[in-house]
């Protein structure tokens, strides 16, 4: 029984090590539910706590949902922890309200709310890590979960050993060892009823499932663990790839959009590209959830579609692909308002946050870039002036050009993306436009050695 008890701690002792898990002297919280592998983790550690001289403290979530269980469980693991020297915390969690307001399902709005819990703690008690008892059969059938669900390799790779400050030391021990040194142990562990519902997807696959499997292969739970541990490794090296990958991807980049240069992606190997759009996705706060086909989707987009072609995808995102580049984004597309214009004077325009300054004056310098600036003749302008956003029909003629130009001819030539095309300011004296602030002026109201007044126009965008 003794050599049992060596051998499983040997176990622990390994995986901690090669995952660096500890290195002595932290200060540890463990998530205790009086489950078999939250029991067995706490106690496990407790007896490497002088070898590693570690300060322990046990958390116990009660999530609301068993009140006829909920305070023997919450006993037993304030006894245990008494017996054990363990410091001893309880908090509450409304896991009902919080899944009806965040649409998710108890087991999911469980998850959320113990994990944040964890963290909370942590934090209050200035612990170095947090303590979790995921043991080789979760790894396993979180695999098959994933699997079933479609998950790529990232997905399959499964619960990682090591995640910022969270630590899994029985990770690579299956949960029959655990069970074991229980007993050895003479520990009686709760049982959890909700661990015995079949309408639960992880407890149909633990208990109809598996057991199946095993019939097969009785060492299809170490054969899962090493498949994943592959896939992780091989995560790892990408990680590195895709990093230096998208260095030289990114254009722009904010909260609700990320903007790519598409140029190098349109010659990538997929399985690469497929790992830079999840990457671009999962760093951009408000982009995450797209699924493995919307990347599927992404990628045929990029290959195959022409320059202002969009995906529109659930949760109001959208993939559009610009000449040069391809933006994600959850923004919706600000169409300019009808904003009139007295010089000299500014109109702000909030919309595209934006501002337009006017002038006039005796005599210029300049006569500006056309672009940010413009200057004038204002006797043929007038002073009182329109700024829209574009309109069917509408034309003018560019300076420089000498003939008339149908807008959107223009704005195709531009390379001008379609959902940007809208926002654009257009300035209009009457019936006319004047200037595409931003592009271009318009050559019947520039200047000439008879002008007597001079408006000046200066477009300036916020960044």
């Amino acid at each position: 029984m003794d050599s049992g008890k060596h051998r499983f701690l040997d176990k622990v002792r390994s995986t901690v090590a090669k995952h660096a898990m500890l290195s002595g002297g932290e200060t540890v919280l463990a998530g205790l539910s009086g489950g078999a592998d939250s029991v067995c983790l706490l106690t496990a550690l407790n007896a490497l706590k002088a070898e590693l001289n570690l300060r322990l403290y046990a958390v116990y979530v009660d999530h609301g949902l068993r009140p006829n269980e909920t305070p023997h469980e919450r006993e037993f693991c304030r006894k245990f922890c008494e017996r054990s020297l363990v410091v001893f915390i309880t908090r509450l969690a409304d896991v009902k309200t919080y899944a009806k307001e965040h649409g998710l399902n108890k087991q999911e709005a469980a998850r959320e709310l113990r994990y944040a819990i964890f963290h909370t703690v942590f934090a209050e008690i200035g612990a170095d890590k947090i303590a979790l008892g995921h043991t080789a059969d979760d790894q396993m059938e979180t695999f098959l979960m994933r699997f079933f669900r479609g998950s790529g390799p990232k997905g399959l790779s499964g619960i990682p050993p090591v995640r910022a400050k969270i630590i899994r030391p029985l990770i690579e021990i299956e949960r029959r060892a655990v069970e074991r040194y229980l007993d050895e142990q003479g520990i009686s562990p709760v049982i959890d009823s909700s661990n015995l519902r079949g309408d639960y997807f992880r407890n149909r696959i633990r208990l109809s499932f598996i057991p199946e499997i095993k019939k097969m292969n009785p060492r299809i739970v170490q054969t899962v663990s090493r498949t994943m541990d592959i896939l992780r490794e091989e995560e790892k090296y990408f990680d590195v790839l895709i990093t230096k990958t998208m260095m030289r991807l990114i254009s722009r980049k904010s909260d609700s959009q990320i903007e790519l240069f598409l140029m190098p992606m349109t010659c990538m190997e997929t399985v690469i590209l497929r790992r830079v759009l999840r990457r671009a996705i999962d760093g951009t706060k408000s982009l995450r959830g797209m699924n493995f086909m919307h990347i599927e989707d992404c990628i045929d987009l990029i290959k195959r579609g022409r320059a202002g072609d969009r995906l529109n995808l659930p949760k109001g995102l959208r993939v559009i692909k610009n000449y040069a580049t391809l933006v994600i984004t959850s923004e919706l597309p600000q169409r300019l308002n009808t904003h009139t214009l007295i010089a000299p004077g500014d109109s702000v325009l909030s919309e595209i946050r934006a501002t337009i300054r006017t002038s006039l004056e005796d005599a210029v310098d300049s006569l500006g870039d056309g672009r940010t600036s413009a200057v004038f003749d204002a006797d043929k302008t007038g002073t009182t002036l329109t700024i829209r956003s574009r309109k069917d029909g509408d034309f003018f003629y560019p300076k420089g050009f000498g003939r008339k130009k149908k807008l959107q001819d223009y704005f195709v030539d531009e390379k001008v993306p379609r959902d940007e095309r809208d926002t654009i300011p257009i300035v209009v004296s009457g019936q006319n436009i004047i200037w595409i602030a931003g592009f271009r002026a318009d050559e019947r109201f520039t200047v000439s050695d008879e002008t007597k007044r001079f408006l000046k126009c200066e477009f300036r965008k916020a960044v």
